[in-house]
């Protein structure tokens, strides 16, 4: 059987176009948020800063360790899913009412 040589690069284009709009999803109820004002606005920009500290240095370590795999696809594969992860829950926290 005949398998294309570039699906999983295919595949990973389309997951990291999901992860930009599911982010983009994300931004706007980051936004809305925020232009609420009060205290829940400098929560949530002090979570925000915090979250995105967090997954760039849980990204750095994985890669100085070796925990991204062998193979670029491989990275770009387990790069996607840890974000895709990090947006799905915060997609899910800021949808709830009073998220």
């Amino acid at each position: 059987m005949y398998t294309w040589p570039y699906a999983g690069w295919a595949k990973a284009g389309f997951d990291a176009w999901a992860l930009g709009m599911e982010a983009s999803a994300v931004i706007g109820m980051r936004v809305a948020k925020i232009a609420s004002g009060g205290d829940a606005d400098q929560r949530e920009t002090r979570l925000m800063m915090q979250e995105k500290m967090q997954a760039a240095l849980e990204l750095q370590f994985a890669m100085a360790t070796g925990g991204l795999g062998s193979t670029p696809l491989a990275g770009t594969q387990k790069v996607l899913k840890h974000y895709r992860g990090k947006v799905g829950a915060n997609r899910r926290r800021l949808g709830k009412a009073g998220g």
